[in-house]
């Protein structure tokens, strides 16, 4: 843990960033959120909780020769605070081609986490493949399409206000105007729109909420300048209170990888469902 420590430097990464969503506290692995952070209801988004976590091991990367991050799975254990936190990163496997990190996220001064992510990371290296032809597609621009402002319900700041969010045909578009943490990789980039999936794609809006648990990303190739697409899907069962949100993620330039989640439908803050009631969407 001291080698991690001296690795990712606190001060370093306060002169680097001055309006990151998450800034580094003069303690290795203490963080404080800004704002920009929060989520619609209680505590911090879980995108960019996901996106803390993912970008300390992406800050770490090129020090330990880990190569480049692949993939994220976030599980969300309970609502993240608007306070001082601390991680805590743990290598699983590295060596050879692919390397394996966990990092966990606790509010300081308690023992119940509230996040964790397990990261995989690759060092890419070319491969011949005979008879193989990449897929191309016509470059986007996501300017021309409508803007999105959706507000919290809180009425104060939120996560999606740190970046710019656009809708064209069956594609959401997102912007973001603030990095995560300084250092932070390419897919920390991407956690924070795709974690928007399963509410791009709801079958019906603004009757419960659908809150995911848990969060993950694969990624092909790392995206292109700033934009990030997301193609969603979803599927809800009521009768359970179960869903799934899916999406396929692109840059302009065309897709980039794949994002999935659970979700757990309950009733909006407030609300009371009517007597005999059989279906949430009712």
């Amino acid at each position: 843990m001291d080698q991690i420590g001296r690795t990712l430097n606190p001060a370093h990464l306060r002169g680097s960033f001055a309006l990151a969503i998450f800034e580094p506290l003069a303690t290795p692995h203490h963080w404080k959120p800004a704002a920009l952070a929060a989520g619609p209801f209680t505590g911090l988004q879980g995108g960019a909780v996901a996106s803390l976590l993912t970008g300390e091991v992406e800050a770490m990367a090129g020090a330990r020769n880990w190569g480049t991050a692949i993939s994220a799975a976030a599980w969300f254990l309970r609502p993240t605070p608007m306070a001082e936190l601390r991680t805590q990163v743990t290598v699983v496997t590295e060596g050879g081609r692919v390397s394996v990190v966990d990092n966990t996220l606790w509010p300081a001064g308690e023992e119940q986490p509230c996040a964790t992510v397990r990261v995989t990371l690759s060092r890419e290296r070319a491969v011949e493949v005979p008879g193989f032809y990449g897929s191309s597609a016509d470059p986007v621009d996501p300017t021309a399409f409508p803007l999105r402002s959706p507000h919290a319900v809180h009425g104060r700041s939120w996560f999606m206000d740190a970046m710019e969010a656009r809708a064209g045909g069956d594609t959401a578009w997102f912007r973001l105007h603030h990095a995560v943490i300084a250092g932070a990789g390419p897919l920390a980039r991407v956690l924070g729109p795709a974690d928007w999936t399963h509410g791009i794609a709801r079958p019906v809006q603004n009757v419960v909420a659908d809150p995911n648990p848990n969060l993950a990303v694969q990624l092909f190739r790392s995206p292109r300048g700033a934009w990030i697409g997301v193609r969603a899907d979803a599927r809800w069962r009521p009768e359970a209170g179960l869903g799934v949100g899916s999406g396929v993620l692109l840059d302009v330039d065309g897709e980039i990888g794949r994002v999935s989640m659970s979700v757990i439908l309950v009733p909006l803050p407030g609300s009371a469902p009517a007597r005999g009631q059989g279906s949430a969407a009712g």
